[in-house]
């Protein structure tokens, strides 16, 4: 275990579904709610809101949190260039990067999470679980956009299973 690497990993998935539209998944409230989160909202950082329907821009702020579980997270949006990269923080300080690309008619999604923190915390908590967790959401996101089928649990009373 030495040599694993406590401070970041990444995360692949090919979606058949344009790129655009991936973006879309990631930049817009409305979006992100129907794969991801049962509430997400942003704001400027001069603390106007923006929009379910529009896209987050650099520098937003959001406030996100999901269905059958008792967790909220607030952060920044470091970087949204507004085709194919969002920067946020996440889990405190660390950093995630979402990459997407165009491969054989495919969207390539590439998420990174950096800046882990080396406690034992942060390394149970985030290194795993957050890996752990974006496993699951980037599946959802492929099921939502290919198929139309969300996978999350919902429901608050059944704890302790692989989709929430």
């Amino acid at each position: 275990m030495k040599e694993f690497d406590w401070t970041q990993f990444s995360k692949r998935v090919f979606i058949n579904a344009e790129l655009k539209l991936v973006y879309n998944a990631w930049t817009k409230s409305e979006e992100l709610e129907k794969w991801f989160l049962s509430n997400a909202t942003f704001q400027t950082k001069e603390g106007t809101e923006i929009l379910p329907s529009d896209n987050v821009n650099s520098e937003s702020i959001y406030s996100w949190n999901w269905f059958a579980q008792n967790h909220f997270e607030k952060g920044i949006i470091n970087q949204a260039n507004g085709i194919d990269l969002i920067e946020f923080t996440f889990a405190g300080n660390c950093i995630v990067q979402v990459r997407l690309s165009k491969a054989k008619n495919k969207t390539l999604v590439e998420l990174t999470q950096t800046e882990i923190p080396l406690d034992d915390s942060s390394k149970k908590n985030i290194r795993l679980g957050c890996a752990f967790g974006w496993t699951f959401y980037l599946l959802n996101l492929k099921s939502v956009l290919e198929g139309g089928l969300d996978l999350r649990n919902k429901d608050a009373e059944l704890i302790g299973v692989i989709n929430n």
